[in-house]
């Protein structure tokens, strides 16, 4: 009707009249498929910290919308201090692309290097390749509980700070899907190398080069 108001002022009319927008939430992609087996032990038990780099990877995956199609991203996180220690990105939820990523992130360990590694119980960490490289590598499997997303925090807290910062409020309108994959490669890299993390005061490489955790 050409009538402009401030937000608030609707917010305060909509409540006076008892007046409900209606909206339809976002889903958020769940890879979980049933019980195929038994799940091992949560033995993070929401405690997600390390003394030290690679005692503790967390991992899951997180889908993103867009008008070219659906795009999916792969990482583990270190929760020493937060460092993304390798990633995959795809335009399947498949077996290839949590493998992928995890064959990446064990080929950064040093000899003694086997962490932990906590996931939720979606289907690719309960699959004969999965626990076929966990097992290659002398790492040690763990899982939340069914349908518990505060039992894998550490991975929601980092998809949170992504999407806040890379995907939300932003239109990616005309954007193919290789070039949306390259975008989110590109901050991947810039979350992992210059991103400032406020505890520390500096980025978490930066902080591992000044502590000779790496040259």
């Amino acid at each position: 009707m050409g009538i402009v108001a401030s937000a608030k002022r609707i917010m305060r009319l909509m409540t006076r009249h008892g007046l409900v927008p209606l909206s339809r939430s976002a889903k958020r992609y769940s890879s979980y498929k049933g019980e195929p087996a038994k799940a091992p032990k949560n033995l993070a038990d929401r405690d997600f910290h390390a003394e030290a780099p690679n005692r503790l990877w967390v991992t899951d995956l997180t889908e993103f919308s867009i008008p070219a199609g659906k795009a999916y991203l792969s990482p583990v996180i270190d929760c020493y201090d937060g460092l993304p220690v390798a990633w995959t990105i795809g335009m399947s939820p498949n077996a290839d692309l949590a493998n992928g990523m995890l064959a990446d992130a064990c080929s950064t360990l040093k000899d003694g290097g086997k962490p932990i590694i906590h996931s939720d119980r979606g289907c690719h960490y309960r699959w004969p390749g999965w626990i076929r490289i966990c097992k290659e590598h002398g790492l040690t499997r763990s899982m939340s509980a069914k349908g518990c997303s505060p039992d894998d925090a550490a991975a929601e807290g980092f998809f949170g700070r992504l999407k806040q910062e890379f995907f939300h409020k932003r239109s990616f309108a005309g954007v193919t899907m290789d070039e949306f994959i390259g975008m989110l490669d590109e901050y991947m890299v810039w979350y992992r190398d210059r991103r400032i993390k406020t505890e520390f005061g500096t980025g978490i490489m930066d902080r591992r080069r000044g502590l000779g955790l790496v040259a």
